[in-house]
């Protein structure tokens, strides 16, 4: 079985369509090149890598200036991460590893996968876990929920001592914040579902396609209408 980690991004992918999982991190083939949307100059993806590496190494006093789409709602806030971070209160883009039996682990060789933007320590005892998302909040709540729900997880485990962790998404394009808190009790609930579901992607060989409107929309390993798919699945259902 070539998928024998996992991650968040995994996670939805596989439950999202088993087939289009299997082609895109088993088979490992790319997705076809997309056509820029009307009046854009980047996909969002590459606009998202491009407002979280200037977020980054801002914040680690890599870079003197914030670009103007990330300084103007979350400015203030990046500017206090700066200086948490020269206080050494904060961690950055930490590549974190997970062994199966949910111990940290190196990245090369662990079983799950995560990329936590920043993570600021108030106390020993107290930590706060913040991811950036750059374009739409409106439809992506259950899924950026669990997120939060994996990556504070993730924090209790790694750090024994903590006994509050806060989350946050901050929305650069919204000027929106998501937060939630979890004590430990709370947050050490969620490690048997994810462990679950973790084990189902790394154990499964057959990967069915899930044929629906909602799943095909926008996967392009499939005969698309408009000729952008690759062709690798013939089960799609479009309209």
């Amino acid at each position: 079985m070539a998928v024998n980690s996992w991650s968040h991004s995994k996670l939805v992918d596989f439950e999202k369509c088993k087939k289009m999982f299997w082609l895109k991190h088993d088979q490992r083939i790319p997705e076809p090149e997309r056509p820029l949307p009307p009046g854009k100059s980047e996909h969002a993806n590459d606009r998202g890598s491009r407002l979280h590496d200037n977020a980054e190494m801002y914040v680690s006093g890599q870079e003197y200036d914030l670009l103007p789409e990330v300084a103007k709602h979350f400015g203030p806030q990046l500017d206090l991460l700066r200086v948490l971070y020269e206080e050494g209160r904060v961690s950055l883009e930490g590549e974190w590893g997970m062994s199966k039996t949910w111990e940290p682990a190196p990245w090369a060789i662990a079983w799950l996968r995560l990329k936590l933007d920043a993570l600021v320590f108030w106390s020993d005892t107290e930590a706060t876990a913040i991811d950036y998302k750059s374009g739409k909040k409106y439809g992506n709540e259950i899924k950026h929920g669990e997120q939060l729900q994996l990556y504070q997880l993730a924090t209790f485990l790694r750090y024994p001592k903590l006994e509050v962790v806060h989350t946050a998404l901050w929305y650069l394009d919204i000027n929106e914040v998501t937060e939630k808190t979890f004590t430990r009790q709370q947050g050490l609930f969620f490690k048997k579902g994810f462990d679950q579901r973790g084990v189902k992607i790394t154990t499964c060989n057959e990967f069915p396609a899930n044929g629906n409107i909602h799943s095909c929309k926008w996967c392009r390993y499939g005969d698309r209408p408009d000729g952008t798919g690759s062709g690798h699945c013939k089960e799609g259902v479009w309209r």
